[in-house]
């Protein structure tokens, strides 16, 4: 988890032809005040040239802040870059060179991987981008880890997504990260779409057969989403399915791009961090609440899925509040 000040400065770098989607997905979940949530961002949009900006819808959108808005963001996001064999301008790149080096996150969505690349802030690391622009990226620049199967990399000063609604993944993340889950929770249920998907999860799977169309898995997940403190397996998951567990581990690859095992934990990590967040319930008491059986194993998968304790995390989440 990073710190940030109380009002997180969030400014977007667009480019034409800018893609609307893309911009749209930070400015949903990062430009809007909500009612009932304290307002911890502000967002704003630059551009190397100040003025009407093309877009892809058809239409040019007006943007009055150049790229010294760069110098007083606490994330830059560039949310796409086409066309994508287009390198930025050396003024672009000094830009974002600067705000990363100055402390700011820098974060692309789609083939907004590509500007990154052109300044060197991906060398030597995990990146992804839009499967269809994935190989492109690799040859391109052949220092950069290119992953074209997930929905997001995360390295804590720089980010990637894939494209378009893996977008709105990454910035629920970071939201996450930013400010616990909780938070991005809320945002979620204003735009009704879930709270977390995690990274790891492919961009996209194999159409279903025929016969699986009418196997969709809602049932399953709100049944088990109301369970979390059972000691519910992926055999239990099957049989109340109907289906072998072969059966619902293919339908979870085709339908949500994970194994039942890794989404059935990535639900008790996230209960177990609301908990943590909003409750002054022990460790012990979180971990038998979200069915993780003890303190020592909820510890070792907190660990292992995000890289700290549960302790640390209500530590730094209360300091982050206060």
């Amino acid at each position: 988890m990073r710190y940030f000040p109380v009002m997180h400065r969030m400014v977007a770098l667009v480019h034409p032809p800018q893609s609307t989607f893309e911009l749209s997905c930070v400015a949903q979940v990062f430009g809007i005040e909500r009612p009932g949530l304290p307002k911890r961002y502000t967002f704003g949009v630059c551009a190397e040239h100040p003025g009407p900006v093309a877009t892809l819808a058809g239409y040019d959108m007006l943007v009055t802040d150049g790229l010294d808005a760069l110098d007083r963001a606490d994330t830059v996001v560039v949310p796409g870059w086409l066309p994508a064999g287009e390198p930025p301008s050396p003024t672009v790149l000094e830009a974002l060179r600067r705000a990363h080096s100055r402390g700011a996150r820098v974060v692309s969505i789609c083939s907004g991987a590509f500007a990154l690349a052109h300044a060197g802030l991906l060398d030597g690391r995990r990146a992804t981008t839009h499967w269809a622009l994935a190989d492109e990226l690799a040859a391109r620049f052949p220092r950069v880890q290119v992953d074209p199967d997930v929905l997001y990399v995360d390295h804590g000063d720089v980010a990637t997504s894939a494209g378009a609604g893996a977008g709105f993944d990454l910035c629920m993340h970071l939201v996450r990260s930013d400010q616990g889950a909780g938070y991005a929770a809320h945002i979620a249920r204003t735009m009704v779409m879930p709270p977390h998907r995690e990274g790891g999860q492919l961009q996209y799977s194999a159409p279903p057969h025929p016969a699986q169309i009418d196997g969709t898995l809602a049932p399953l997940l709100e049944w088990v989403g109301g369970r979390l403190g059972e000691p519910i397996t992926v055999e239990v998951m099957a049989a109340h399915a109907g289906v072998s567990a072969r059966t619902l581990a293919r339908r979870f690859a085709d339908q949500l791009g994970t194994s039942p095992g890794r989404w059935l934990l990535a639900q008790r990590i996230a209960m177990a961090q609301d908990l943590l967040e909003s409750t002054d319930l022990p460790v012990d008491a979180v971990a038998r609440r979200v069915g993780l059986s003890s303190a020592t194993n909820l510890r070792r998968r907190f660990l292992a899925a995000l890289g700290t304790t549960p302790g640390a995390y209500r530590r730094a989440f209360r300091a982050k509040t206060r």
